[in-house]
């Protein structure tokens, strides 16, 4: 079974590199990933049947990219390695998915590696609820005919629902993403707020908010051409936070 090891140490990976090479049945990939971003990128050019991951990574933590591997057409297993206690093991379902923590050990690893199996988002989401701390996702993902494209949040201008699918606007484009707005805007309500019932903006690009001669408001946003509308209910708000900035 090929087997991507991820951790943005290179000591720890070179640790779980020598255990494995004393199992039987298991080879690890040539290249190993750094953080979860290099993980999507080389689980999709070298089909993986289990990744190796740790929690704690820059530029795209663990949870984040376990996540988007499980959107894979054929994903692969996640065992994750990694420093947190006992008491946030315990809240996962281990049964579901292996969870070693460091330094590894052959045993536990020959024993996560025999049972591995897909991690779901639900069990994601359960796991990510149990580790106080973690930061919100760093990307925006989307099923494209290429596979998974990934979104930089930090380059996205604004959200914009229409029907079924929401559009991202950012600095590259658009991007249809399956995520409803009411879903982004719980989750990034820190950076983004709801200036329509169908759009979501990012606060630091609004640059002021126009009244035409009919009373309707709009924004404007740095890097958008048109001004966005501002609905009737959401105008108090706006005029709370364009004191703020």
């Amino acid at each position: 079974m090929k087997i991507l090891i991820t951790d943005d140490e290179p000591l720890a990976r070179d640790r779980v590199r020598h255990l494995l090479n004393r199992l039987e049945g298991f080879q690890p990939l040539e290249k190993d990933a750094s953080n979860g971003y290099e993980a999507i990128e080389l689980a999709r050019e070298y089909q993986p049947d289990i990744v190796l991951m740790d929690i704690r990574m820059p530029v795209m933590d663990g949870l984040e990219a376990a996540g988007l591997l499980t959107e894979m057409e054929q994903p692969p297993a996640i065992i994750f390695c990694t420093a947190y206690d006992n008491h946030a093991i315990e809240a996962f379902n281990v049964q579901a998915v292996g969870y070693l923590l460091k330094p590894v050990k052959a045993e536990d690893l020959q024993q996560s590696l025999n049972r591995a199996s897909n991690v779901n988002r639900a069990q994601l989401n359960q796991l990510q609820g149990s580790l106080q701390g973690s930061s919100m996702r760093s990307h925006i993902s989307a099923k494209t005919l290429k596979g998974i494209e990934l979104v930089p949040l930090d380059s996205v201008y604004y959200f914009m629902a229409d029907s079924k699918y929401v559009t991202v606007y950012h600095e590259n484009g658009e991007t249809l993403i399956d995520d409803p707005l009411k879903d982004l805007e719980l989750e990034l309500s820190a950076t983004f707020v709801r200036i329509h019932r169908n759009a979501l903006v990012r606060k630091s690009l609004i640059e002021r908010m126009l009244r035409d001669e009919n009373g309707h408001y709009s924004l404007q946003l740095t890097h958008v051409d048109k001004p966005l509308s501002v609905s009737r209910r959401h105008v108090p708000l706006m005029k709370k936070i364009m004191q703020t900035l």
